[in-house]
């Protein structure tokens, strides 16, 4: 790993492992990289979760990492939640990356963003077994520019957020 890709790298670790070295309800986390900072729009990554406890509920929630060479102050997303009996859901979502002036929300340093986007809130998971969430872009671009990874967060639900 030289240059930029080396430094992106490094910064990625660092700034994962600051989110989520001291959550104690930290139940599930995942990160998929997208290829080249550019998510084609059939890229979807898949994350699954085991669930063993149908009676505690969780909260659920995206990180997305960007760049300056993102395009747009928001991003859709559709993401489809699979359950163990194959039953599926799939929800359309829009989050703001950017306020009205063009400047990034979120967390980072230099030219990389990280926001944490809330999914659902008190979730309880139903069945044992294995639920799996695919997460596809839905905007106008077929490459969308500035993308640097997308993950998945399920947290312990906590009130008081």
């Amino acid at each position: 790993m030289t240059g930029r890709t080396g430094r992106v790298s490094v910064l990625s670790g660092l700034l994962l492992l600051s989110l989520f070295a001291c959550n104690s309800n930290l139940l599930h986390t995942d990160v998929a990289d997208i290829p080249g900072a550019s998510w084609n729009l059939f890229n979807t990554p898949e994350f699954s979760f085991m669930v063993s406890d149908t009676t505690k509920s969780s909260d659920i929630s995206f990180t997305i990492r960007t760049g300056s060479q993102y395009p747009f102050r928001n991003i859709f997303l559709f993401v489809t939640t699979t359950a163990p009996d194959g039953k599926s859901i799939t929800d359309t979502l829009e989050y703001q990356l950017a306020d009205e002036k063009g400047n990034w929300l979120g967390r980072g340093a230099g030219d990389i963003r990280e926001m944490k986007l809330p999914y659902r809130k008190n979730v309880f998971f139903p069945q044992k077994g294995t639920y799996s969430f695919t997460i596809r872009h839905g905007m106008r671009a077929e490459n969308l520019k500035g993308v640097y990874d997308i993950g998945i967060r399920i947290e312990k639900f906590s009130p008081n957020l």
